[in-house]
């Protein structure tokens, strides 16, 4: 597989993280990503939801912190919708470093891992989701359908994607070059 040129950790905020099933184990992962990313010298970006108050990921409360310290010139991108794109400067963040390919990550795969996923695509970037370094909550059980685990939901958003996504098992097949 070709190297990426740039991280996006996406959500990966105290709150949504615990609510996930498994969290230590995307913590592993992300972790693994975002090493070899600054041992690369790529662009890494933090993405941070501003949830509405009263939410778990309210700017300001605890669990809108992120878990991931950010280090001098990773720049963090603040939104308010699903698509880190919509009402950002990803997009130019992204053309200011030239960049190409991506790898994404973090929380939750069927809304703004996936949203994300989508809009990168559509602007001609080349998107690697490790399957291992993204998370969501399972669906709970209604009176007309069986609940749903997490990992089915994180399975469904990977696929539905569709095949122009580079989608990979594990955070170790995704390697990172300027």
């Amino acid at each position: 597989m070709q190297p990426v040129q740039a991280l996006l950790i996406i959500d990966v905020q105290l709150g949504s993280l615990a609510v996930v099933p498994e969290s230590a184990r995307l913590l592993e992962r992300v972790g693994e990503l975002l090493a070899k990313a600054r041992a690369a010298g790529v662009l890494i970006v933090h993405v941070q939801n501003d949830g509405v108050q009263a939410t778990a990921d309210a700017p300001g409360t605890p669990g809108w912190e992120l878990h991931f310290g950010v280090e001098a010139g990773e720049p963090v991108v603040r939104k308010l919708q699903d698509d880190s794109f919509a009402g950002t400067p990803l997009a130019e963040l992204l053309a200011a470093h030239e960049v190409q390919a991506v790898a994404v990550c973090g929380l939750m795969s069927e809304m703004c891992v996936s949203a994300t996923a989508r809009t990168a695509l559509a602007r001609g970037l080349r998107v690697v989701l490790p399957h291992d370094a993204h998370s969501t909550t399972g669906i709970p059980a209604t009176a007309a359908a069986p609940a749903i685990s997490a990992e089915t939901v994180s399975r469904v958003a990977d696929w539905a994607l569709g095949d122009e996504l580079e989608a990979v098992e594990h955070a170790s097949e995704v390697s990172f070059s300027r």
